[in-house]
């Protein structure tokens, strides 16, 4: 009966998780090719919002780099930064967006902010209920070195 409970709590963060960061890392990974790239379309868009195209290769490669960060098991830290700048490109896009294009146009990205907050949460939950397999080997290899 136990085992049972146990099963249905781990879905219960897993599934959720999964779904929020695989819909996130899709999002993120498929707009950021484009700019990678340099496409017509990105160039043309980043140049109606006010940027120069120069900067569409850093942020591709940088958005692509956080959802690296977020897949890859381990490295708390640096998922921290990765989730803090996939924020930060979200809010500059929509606020950009906003300036130009009106409100209406910036709701779009709500999307964006619900499987970012999604995919944090349920990753926190995941660290909370021990869930996170590379997260309890880094504490044991931690507590190892310092001897406990």
């Amino acid at each position: 009966m136990r085992k049972s409970k146990e099963a249905n709590s781990m879905k219960k963060v897993l599934i959720p998780y999964w779904i929020f960061t695989g819909l996130l890392a899709a999002f993120m990974g498929i707009g950021a090719i484009p700019d990678v790239i340099a496409s017509r379309e990105a160039v043309e868009l980043f140049h109606h919002l006010g940027y120069p195209g120069y900067l569409l290769p850093f942020l591709g490669i940088a958005k692509l780099l956080g959802v690296a960060a977020i897949l890859i098991p381990g490295f708390p830290r640096i998922k921290e930064w990765a989730y803090a700048g996939l924020f930060f490109d979200l809010t500059g896009a929509m606020f950009s967006t906003i300036a130009v294009d009106g409100f209406a146009s910036g709701l779009m990205f709500l999307i964006g902010y619900i499987m970012i907050a999604g995919s944090y949460v349920y990753y926190h939950k995941r660290l909370k209920s021990g869930l996170s397999g590379g997260m309890q080997r880094a504490n044991n290899a931690n507590s190892e070195l310092q001897g406990y």
